[in-house]
């Protein structure tokens, strides 16, 4: 019997009646994320002609596949479940594998834990891809999976580059374009509440108003750090408020930061923006809750999420992937605040 009966249909052979390329063709059997309506009405075509029937559990075997990729985001878990930075993640990298059988797993990783249980766990085979968002200097993600072989997209720029593909904003055109508004605005005395220097917008984002106040011929020593959240920039607010009371603007790198910078002026009877006035970062839906409306930098977080999942979905089904970063253009929105 096994000698008479037919062999069945391969993914090659569906391409080739299709006349698609074979990552078209198991896209275009996976969901259809990423095909042309042409491409997929053929591949259609051609699985119901050939009586093609993919088996996952045996593909699985065979492939070592687990039809689940992982958003790793090493942060301390009540960042995660507060900070709407990583809602937007969430919602752009779910949006992209909406159309697909992947399975998107959350890795909320403590900072302790990443060098280990994280990574191991990354290693394992649990997951058949990455995206990293929130990286840190130390966390060893970049290098780790790279040297795993670990299919992998950074959201924010890494800081060990090697062959790791990334999707990021231009933060340090953002943070020049925050402090040239202030400068335009004829405010004399700019601070800034930087973010983590261990992270790249941290970083960077305090490059740029750097630059942008030597430019115009301005201190730029009036420098506070906070850690992207609230209680964070209130802190740092605090501090900057008592070191130079002749502050007459603020550049805050983050708007949960600018939310608590906010907090912090009313209290000491700061008017904003007629005393003080204030720029944050992010566009994040804070901005149009405060008090008052904060203008702020765009950081396109769902575009960003969307665009590494649609590079790691690309990575997955065998395409050549350009290592050239995705680099967002930032974009000023002004409000009340500014």
């Amino acid at each position: 019997m096994s000698a008479t009966r037919r062999a069945a249909p391969t993914l090659e052979q569906v391409a080739e009646r299709a006349g698609v390329s074979r990552s078209t063709a198991s896209r275009a059997i996976n969901g259809g994320l990423r095909v042309s309506p042409e491409a997929q009405a053929a591949v259609d075509a051609a699985v119901l002609e050939l009586g093609f029937a993919p088996n996952r559990a045996a593909r699985s075997l065979v492939t070592r596949r687990t039809d689940s990729i992982a958003l790793v985001i090493p942060e301390p878990d009540e960042r995660v479940l507060s900070d709407p930075f990583f809602a937007g993640t969430i919602n752009g990298l779910g949006s992209v594998l909406h159309e697909t059988d992947l399975q998107l797993v959350l890795v909320m990783a403590r900072p302790a834990d990443v060098a280990t249980r994280t990574v191991r766990y990354l290693r394992g085979g649990h997951v058949d891809g990455v995206v990293v968002v929130s990286h840190h200097r130390d966390d060893v993600l970049a290098t780790e999976l790279e040297q795993a072989g670990v299919p992998t997209v950074f959201v924010g720029r890494p800081f060990q580059h090697g062959h790791v593909r990334y999707v990021d904003v231009d933060n340090t055109a953002g943070g020049r374009m925050a402090a040239e508004h202030l400068v335009r605005a004829g405010r004399a005395r700019i601070g800034t509440v930087a973010g983590p220097q261990d992270m790249s917008a941290g970083l960077d984002r305090l490059a740029g108003w750097s630059a942008a106040l030597a430019d115009a011929g301005m201190a730029a020593d009036a420098v506070a750090y906070g850690d992207f959240t609230s209680a964070g920039g209130a802190r740092a607010a605090s501090r900057l408020l008592a070191e130079h009371p002749d502050l007459d603007a603020l550049f805050v790198a983050s708007d949960l930061m600018a939310a608590g910078a906010l907090g912090v002026l009313a209290d000491a009877g700061r008017r904003v923006p007629d005393d003080v006035a204030v720029v944050g970062y992010d566009n994040l839906a804070v901005a149009t809750s405060t008090t008052p409306a904060l203008t702020t930098v765009v950081n396109p977080v769902v575009a960003m999420a969307r665009t590494a999942g649609g590079l790691l979905l690309d990575l997955l089904a065998g395409e050549a992937v350009p290592e050239a970063p995705v680099v967002f253009a930032p974009e000023l929105v002004v409000r009340a605040s500014a």
